[in-house]
Formats: C-alpha cells, structure tokens, sequence
C-alpha cells in the first residue's frame, strides 16, 4: 500500500454539494483546468448528464436541467467558463434572500365561526338577486348550526341560529329552508352483551344458548352446565 498518495477528508478541499460526492467535484475541477473552449465544452455536458443520472429524482422537478446547470457553476464556484443553456447564476444571486411575502392580518368579528364565513356573509348582503340572496342565507345557517353541532355535541334549535345570524347582519338576512343537520350520537356501548339471552357465546345465566351454552339448561351442542338434554351415553368398562 502507498502511504504516502492516501488522502483524508482532513486534507482535502470542501465539499460544496454532498449529493454528487467528490467524484463529480474532482471532475469539475479537471475541467477547469482544461484550456480548449471546445472540449471544457464537452466535459461539461458530459458532467451535467452524470449529475442528472446520479440525482434522478431530479427529473420530477420542474426546469430539471436549468437545476442540474446552476448546481455545475455552484461546485466550480462560479468561475468555470463554459456556455450553459439558461442564464448563468452568480454568488450574488445565491445569497440574496427572498423578499418577505405578505401575511394576512384578519381579526374575525365573530372567532367560533371564522373570518371565511364573515367574507361569504359580505358577499351575500352585496348580493341583489334575491334568489342568489337566500340562497347565500341558506347556506350560512347550516355551516352555523354544523359549526355549533362539533363543538358543542348537541343540536341547536333554528331559532337561536336565527337570532345570532340576525345580530352578526343587522337582520338582512333570514333562512327559510331549515338545516338538517345530524345529531351528534356518542358511541354506543354494551355491543358485546356476555349476559343471557346470547346467541354464540352466551356465559351467563338463562337459557336459550345454542352453540356454546356453559350457563342454564336448554343448551343444543355442548351443554355443560346444569339440567337434562345432554345425548351423551355412559361408557362400558
């Protein structure tokens, strides 16, 4: 073994981008080194195919090549000079950071309901058409009583609806069809009843079993408990 070429992490350059390895940076910095235009031309776009068979998940993301390119003059540290395809970026344009979008400040007037019912609510009274109008109220009402029936647990009646949409609209607008909603039911228990009356598993008390009856008499199968109807006969020694 030749000691003295071996080469540790420690040694070595940075590493720009791990997910090509040092391979494809060893490959970059060859073809920076290469004078003739035309072949650091070729190099190049045999790197950038090589890049993009090592990274196929690449190929799902939009503008897949315009990627595989920014990142070639990313390892070389913008100085490789080749033509690329697509505008060449610069260190400057790497560091600068995106402007900070906007982020929507909205108080709800009404917190339990939210702030897209208070804009669907001022759609409605803008609204001339009067069958466009109650159709808007219709629907309210019944996004409000499904809203109070998950937080509550329990049916409001229509009147209280009524009178809630009446103060959030200073009485402009009035349901006429009344909204169903399904009432909240907690689940219901006692579904595995062991107790008397069974039909497969019945351990209980009272008769009327009939596969597995350990309990009273009666029993078809495997009567084991107490009382006549059992067929078995007694063996002979």
């Amino acid at each position: 073994m030749d000691l003295e070429n071996m080469e540790y992490n420690t040694t070595r350059n940075h590493l720009t981008m791990r997910e090509y390895g040092r391979h494809v940076q060893k490959m970059v910095e060859h073809i920076m080194t290469i004078e003739d235009p035309e072949r650091r031309q070729r190099n190049a776009q045999a790197v950038i195919e090589l890049m993009g068979f090592l990274n196929p998940h690449l190929k799902n993301v939009e503008d897949f090549r315009h990627k595989l390119w920014d990142h070639l003059f990313l390892i070389s540290d913008f100085t490789l000079d080749v033509k690329s395809p697509y505008p060449i970026p610069t260190r400057e344009s790497l560091k600068a950071r995106p402007d900070p979008l906007p982020y929507p400040k909205r108080h709800p007037r009404f917190s339990h309901l939210g702030k897209n019912l208070e804009v669907i609510i001022d759609k409605a009274l803008k609204e001339e058409n009067p069958e466009k109008k109650l159709g808007f109220a219709n629907a309210v009402a019944y996004y409000m009583k499904l809203a109070y029936n998950n937080w509550h647990k329990e049916i409001v009646h229509d009147d209280a609806i009524q009178s809630e949409l009446s103060v959030i609209t200073n009485g402009q607008l009035t349901f006429t069809n009344t909204p169903y909603v399904k009432a909240f039911r907690p689940q219901q228990e006692g579904r595995d009843n062991r107790g008397g009356g069974g039909r497969r598993d019945n351990r209980g008390g009272g008769g009327g079993g009939r596969r597995d009856n350990r309990g009273g008499g009666g029993g078809h199968r495997d009567n084991r408990g107490s009382g006549g109807g059992g067929n078995f006969k007694k063996k002979r020694y």
